[in-house]
């Protein structure tokens, strides 16, 4: 999921997040409380990240996931379908990477993924580089690995 504001400072990263075979889906234009926004204003974010992905990598992703929250209300659903989303994510398994923990926490953090979980991690800090090859091989002695949310749901 990315965030519209930062895709607009590395446009040329988008295809290459494509072209590695990962998907791209919207996370919001600012990274704002969303949950905590007017109605109007929920839809700017949705609608203004959905464009800025569609002019960097030609398409607007298949998902949303509000940011700020872990879960998403009946008003998310709502205003994520006006946009254009029809799945909405939420995730079971917080890495709390972005207060940069270090790696080891970071691990810690998501060994309670399973099948089927959906572990929230972020773009730029360094625990989450830290932590990734351990979490990794972590999954893959318990006969799990990473994919893409297309994958995971089956789209």
């Amino acid at each position: 999921m990315v965030v519209g504001t930062w895709l607009n400072q590395y446009p040329g990263v988008a295809r290459e997040i494509l072209a590695g075979g990962h998907e791209l889906g919207n996370h919001t234009w600012s990274h704002t409380n969303f949950q905590a926004l007017p109605e109007d204003q929920m839809l700017q974010e949705v609608v203004k990240c959905r464009d800025a992905l569609l002019r960097h990598a030609g398409t607007p992703g298949d998902y949303f996931r509000p940011s700020k929250t872990q879960y998403a209300t009946d008003q998310t659903l709502r205003v994520a379908g006006r946009a254009g989303y029809r799945t909405v994510l939420s995730y079971d398994v917080d890495s709390l990477d972005f207060t940069e923990p270090g790696g080891p926490a970071v691990r810690a953090n998501v060994r309670p993924a399973k099948a089927g979980s959906i572990v929230s991690m972020h773009l730029g800090y360094r625990s989450t580089v830290e932590a990734l090859p351990g979490i990794l091989d972590d999954l893959a002695a318990r006969g799990l690995r990473a994919v893409t949310a297309g994958t995971l749901l089956g789209s």
